[in-house]
C-alpha cells in the first residue's frame, strides 16, 4: 500500500469546491495515499461585480490551477466539470470524472409554494447566461437579476430579500446540505444542464507519473459518468461553446446507446436550436449531434451572442 507517496490535490477555496476536494481527497487516502489539500482563490472568485461573459478568460476558475500544474506545485486539480473551458492544453488532461449527481437544474426560495409557473412577477436569481435565456423562453413574466458568489453567498442574498427564488444546480445544493431551501426539481428535457454538470473532473499535468495517474484513474473514475461527459465536451468544443454562452448538453446511457441532446438559445430564449442522436462512441456521437446544430446556424448565433455579451 503507498503510504508514503503525498499527492497534492489544487482547487478552488470556495465551500462546495473544498467539499470536492474532501471527496477526492478521501478516495485516494482509501487506497493509503497521503493526501495533501492546497486552495486558492480564482479570478472567477475574486472578481464578483461583473457577470462571467464580462471578465474575458474562457477558464475563469481553472487558469491558476493550470498553471500550478504546469509550475509542479501540485499534482492534480479538481474541476466542477461544468466550469472546464470546451478545450484544454495537450499537457493538462482530464483523467478521471467521479460518478455524476442528479445533473438537473432546482428553484431556491425561502417561499415554500413558490412556482415558476404559478408565481407572476416574480425576481428569480442565476448568474448562468444558458439559465437566463431558458427563463426567457419558458418564463418570461419574471424579472432576473445576477447572482454571482459561492453557494452560501447566493443563500444569504435570498434570505436578504436580493430576489423571490434562485437556481441552482442541483449537485451543489445537496453537497452543500442545502436541500430544505428547494421548492421545484426543473425538468432536464425543458431545463437541459450545463455540459458536465453533477461531476467532479480531475486534470493532471502530462508530467505526472504515468503509474500514478493510472491509479488516481483507477481511484476515481466513474466509466459511465466519463463516456457520458467525453460525448457532452466533443459537442462543446465543437461549437467553441462554454460557460459564459447559452450552450447546453447532457448526456445519458440508454439501452440503445449512449443519447446526447444539445442545443444553442439566443440571450432572450428568442430562438432555439436543438439536435439529439444516440451511438456507441462519445466523440463521434459529440461531433454528429455538432454538425447538426452547426447546419441550423448555431456557430453564427454564437458569434452573435458573443459580440452582445462583449457589447
Amino acid at each position: 500500500m503507498p503510504t508514503n507517496k503525498l499527492i497534492r490535490i489544487g482547487t478552488r477555496n470556495s465551500a462546495l469546491a473544498m467539499w470536492q476536494a474532501r471527496h477526492i481527497a478521501d478516495m485516494l487516502a482509501s487506497a493509503g495515499y497521503s493526501v495533501e489539500i492546497v486552495d486558492i482563490i480564482t479570478i472567477g472568485d475574486k472578481i464578483l461585480d461583473r457577470s462571467l461573459s464580462k471578465i474575458g478568460a474562457k477558464g475563469v476558475f481553472t487558469e491558476e490551477l493550470e498553471t500550478m500544474l504546469r509550475n509542479g506545485e501540485i499534482d492534480i486539480a479538481q474541476h466542477s466539470a461544468k466550469d472546464l473551458p470546451s478545450t484544454l492544453a495537450d499537457d493538462l488532461p482530464l483523467i478521471a470524472f467521479t460518478k455524476r449527481e442528479a445533473a438537473h437544474d432546482v428553484v431556491l426560495s425561502l417561499n415554500p409554494d413558490f412556482r415558476l409557473a404559478s408565481h407572476e412577477g416574480a425576481v428569480v436569481g442565476t448568474s448562468s447566461t444558458r439559465r437566463r435565456a431558458m427563463m426567457a423562453k419558458e418564463f418570461p413574466h419574471h424579472s432576473l437579476v445576477e447572482m454571482r458568489g459561492n453557494l452560501q453567498t447566493r443563500l444569504e442574498k435570498l434570505k436578504n430579500g436580493a430576489c423571490d427564488a434562485m437556481i441552482l444546480a442541483y449537485a451543489g445544493v445537496h453537497r452543500m446540505g442545502m436541500e430544505s431551501y428547494i421548492v421545484e426539481h426543473l425538468p432536464i428535457e425543458t431545463f437541459t444542464p450545463a455540459v458536465g454538470q453533477g461531476s467532479v473532473a480531475i486534470q493532471a499535468s502530462s508530467r505526472l507519473d504515468s503509474a500514478l495517474s493510472a491509479a488516481i484513474r483507477k481511484l476515481c473514475n466513474d466509466e459511465a459518468t466519463e463516456a457520458c461527459l467525453l460525448a457532452e465536451r466533443y459537442l462543446l468544443a465543437q461549437l467553441d461553446g462554454g460557460c459564459s454562452v447559452p450552450v447546453y448538453g447532457h448526456a445519458q446511457q440508454h439501452k440503445d446507446g449512449l443519447y446526447l441532446r444539445g442545443g444553442v438559445l439566443g440571450l432572450k430564449g428568442e430562438v432555439e436550436m436543438v439536435a439529439s442522436a444516440t451511438g456507441s462512441e462519445p466523440e463521434s456521437l459529440g461531433k454528429v449531434v455538432a454538425k447538426e446544430l452547426i447546419e441550423q446556424g448555431a456557430q453564427t448565433l454564437l458569434q452573435d451572442i458573443r459580440k452582445q455579451l462583449a457589447s
